[in-house]
């Protein structure tokens, strides 16, 4: 290997973390603005948690994200030092202006367009399948995430379900969901590179189905449902706005640790030929870097942010904000377990708008979705173009590939 190869490898490496730092400090940040504009814990605490939580998600879940981006957006070429540098590049900046000008610019939209363009550039051919399935997903997030949204605010909402058993309902939903998230700490077969607490406790225990549902997976998930159930219960029960501050931090600690798994591979995804491949690294190298990267992010750069979302969700009010993170785990635990990049805050706009119409307005105007929806198409449409012609430049100037 050559000077100039181990040349690019520190500069795509640089990227990729500076990439990962701006992903921790933006994309991970409002999953907690719901509990600090409650008062339910500080600005400095929720931005120490933010890191340690969305780094630990990027390190156990974020692998199928990553593969996605790396090595399934082209067929016929491999993603090369440069190429990655030049995907990563094009991202960063479209992050960076979003950052500065205030336009709602999607990070996944952005880095999937980017790597297509430079994977074309090389030589690749388009994988449709890849983005038929990744298009379906991304069209179907905002009613998911409205819908459900929609659907929590409402039951929250109404008068003869207490809030006493409300809130705790929907900490048993997400207790129970838990049981099935990915995690790759989880033993699995060696075949199977993650795999969740009910699928290990239904392999552990050789244990009957019923109508081709295995028991034990049953059993796992009612029990978690179950904990979290009563764990909230007793605290609205002692007081219902501290059973609704404690299900604030601990709904914003799963979403964070969630958006942590689903936003990594953004960062780590154009590096995955370069370590697993030509510098036959394992994974958790790759998702480590990423995870460092997020969490310097977010102790870092969340604060300033966390500040100014938290008085938006203020505004919002506790429920409208717990209707909106609810969906925003749902999703982000699917896009995982699919392999497909996803827009945090795509998740989070359509939630606040779906809480919003279960109390009779959306609380965001229809210009402004417009514009939201008119630049996440031109972020992606734009990414590609760049990410093309600036791996063109690059390998002309630079004589490589």
């Amino acid at each position: 290997m050559t000077p100039a190869f181990w040349g690019l490898v520190v500069l795509a490496t640089a990227t990729g973390l500076v990439a990962a730092w701006a992903l921790g400090a933006n994309s991970n940040s409002p999953p907690f603005a719901p509990a600090i504009g409650a008062n339910a814990i500080s600005t400095m605490r929720a931005a120490f948690l933010i890191g340690i939580l969305a780094a630990l998600g990027a390190f156990v879940q974020g692998g199928s994200i990553s593969e996605t981006v790396g090595a399934g957006l082209v067929d016929g070429v491999a993603i090369t030092p440069l190429a990655a540098t030049a995907g990563l590049l094009t991202a960063t900046g479209f992050m960076a202006f979003g950052v500065y000008t205030g336009y709602p610019v999607p990070a996944a939209f952005a880095t999937t367009g980017a790597m297509v363009g430079v994977g074309l550039s090389l030589g690749g051919d388009p994988t449709f399948e890849t983005y038929r399935r990744i298009g379906t997903f991304w069209v179907l997030v905002p009613p998911m995430s409205g819908g459900l949204a929609y659907l929590t605010a409402t039951v929250l909402r109404r008068d003869d379900v207490p809030d006493t058993v409300g809130i705790p309902l929907l900490a048993a939903l997400v207790a129970g969901i838990l049981a099935h998230i990915r995690l790759s700490v989880v033993p699995s077969p060696p075949e199977v590179s993650q795999a969740s607490v009910a699928e290990f406790a239904a392999r552990t225990v050789d244990a009957p189905a019923v109508g081709g549902v295995d028991v034990l997976t049953v059993v796992t998930t009612l029990a978690f449902a179950a904990a979290g159930f009563q764990f909230i219960r007793r605290r609205t029960q002692q007081s219902v706005e501290r059973g609704t501050r404690t299900f604030l931090v601990g709904l914003g600690s799963v979403v964070a640790f969630s958006s942590g798994g689903s936003q990594v591979g953004l960062a780590t995804g154009p590096l995955e030929n370069l370590y697993r491949v030509e510098l036959g690294a394992p994974g958790i190298v790759l998702l480590a870097i990423g995870a460092a990267g997020i969490l310097a992010g977010a102790w870092m750069g969340s604060p300033r942010l966390l500040q100014a979302t938290s008085r938006e969700y203020a505004q919002l009010g506790a429920r409208r904000s717990i209707a909106a993170l609810v969906p925003g785990f749902v999703i982000a635990q699917l896009a995982i377990a699919f392999g497909i990049p996803i827009s945090f805050n795509n998740i989070i706009i359509s939630g606040v708008i779906g809480g919003g119409l279960a109390a009779g307005s959306a609380g965001v105007s229809r210009r402004k979705i417009g514009v939201t929806l008119a630049f996440w198409v031109v972020t992606l449409v734009t990414s590609i173009v760049i990410g093309f012609g600036l791996y063109r430049t690059l390998s002309s100037v630079l004589g490589l590939r």
